[in-house]
């Protein structure tokens, strides 16, 4: 699995319809609040060039991208921290993700009504960020009442989670979401993932607009600004049109369309894009025999803890790794060939994994 993501939004904003663009599904949806009954769910294989390459040179029985997940949470309005709509019991299928795709409505459309009757992508961004924060100010509480006896006898953890929590609030009550705090350690930032949090998971922007060229907007604009002063990421596509895309199953007429639509990647890529800059991922590859597969790790990762996605007792009983590029496999096109010509790296424990690694791991159980 590469990462799950929510996504959220007030309603008409084209979440669903954007969900079914994306993983080639049709989602409930209508022009009137409410209509995702159920969260809906679906696993999208991501493309990757670099695996197609290297099929191209190395067989297998079967090819294996890495996925990601997409969750449509049911719109969210004024109040759903409350209950007010379907409510608080959508913001907790929220806590299940890795990160908050917020749909935000750049669009005019008399045809599609909006909640508040105005456009104001500003105003949505409050609305949805607003109820996430009161969600977590309840949360907070609670673990904060918990935790104040056990400070106060002395417990090291107990306080250092009672000032983590402190900070959170704190901000919260300046109308900042606790995923702007950057001065906590390690710890603390672990401590605070562990609380799952909905206004610190981080957040991407998806503007969804009538048209592609509409993706530099005045509404798109105001979006970015926002993006920028909270340090999210943006996306801007048309959700309709990804999903007269999809519907085209022919790679080449595809790809016509989207010449036409002076498309050069789907929206989908790019938010899977973005989605990997913003969680720290990286992709590394293993090929030959049963299957070339692509394998999601956190940037950073070591050899043994990229072994470890593979199986866990590939981190236990890690050896070695013997890495070699991509750019190594188009030159010389054989594993052999690239192992005469002395580009086969031998990798140890503390090897860094690059972004597109290919890799062979040799340990023992």
């Amino acid at each position: 699995m590469g990462f799950t993501c929510g996504l959220v939004g007030l309603p008409n904003a084209g979440k669903s319809t954007l969900f079914g663009a994306l993983t080639r599904t049709e989602a409930q949806s209508g022009n009137y609040a409410f209509t995702t009954i159920e969260p809906n769910s679906g696993i999208v294989p991501v493309s990757d060039p670099r695996l197609d390459t290297i099929c191209q040179h190395i067989k297998a029985d079967k090819v294996v991208p890495t996925t990601m997940e997409f969750v449509d949470i049911a719109g969210l309005i004024k109040g759903a921290s409350k209950g007010e709509g379907l409510g608080n019991k959508f913001l907790g299928h929220i806590r299940e993700v890795d990160a908050i795709a917020h749909v935000v409505r750049c669009f005019e459309d008399g045809n599609v009504p909006h909640v508040s009757d105005t456009i104001n992508p500003a105003d949505d961004i409050d609305t949805i960020n607003t109820e996430l924060m009161i969600a977590d100010m309840e949360t907070l509480e609670r673990r904060k009442t918990k935790l104040e006896k056990l400070a106060k006898s002395g417990n090291a953890e107990a306080r250092m989670q009672i000032g983590v929590i402190k900070k959170a609030i704190e901000s919260i009550n300046n109308n900042v979401p606790p995923r702007e705090i950057t001065d906590f350690s390690d710890e603390e930032s672990g401590f605070l993932k562990s609380l799952t949090l909905l206004s610190a998971k981080p957040a991407l922007y998806i503007c969804n607009v009538m048209d592609p060229g509409d993706t530099e907007s005045m509404l798109v604009q105001q979006v970015k600004q926002i993006a920028e002063n909270d340090g999210s990421s943006v996306v801007a596509l048309a959700g309709k049109i990804e999903g007269e895309i999809m519907e085209i199953e022919d790679p080449e007429e595809r790809q016509m369309f989207m010449d036409e639509m002076n498309l050069k990647e789907t929206g989908l890529d790019r938010m899977i894009a973005t989605g990997y800059g913003l969680l720290e991922l990286a992709t590394f590859f293993t090929a030959g025999g049963k299957e070339n597969r692509a394998w999601t790790i956190k940037k950073h990762s070591t050899a043994p803890q990229a072994a470890g996605t593979i199986h866990t007792d590939f981190e236990k009983g890690f050896i070695r790794a013997e890495v070699y590029s991509l750019e190594d496999l188009v030159q010389y096109k054989t594993e052999a060939a690239i192992k005469e010509a002395g580009k086969l790296r031998v990798e140890g424990k503390d090897y860094i994994v690059q972004d597109g690694d290919i890799m062979h791991f040799r340990f023992n159980i």
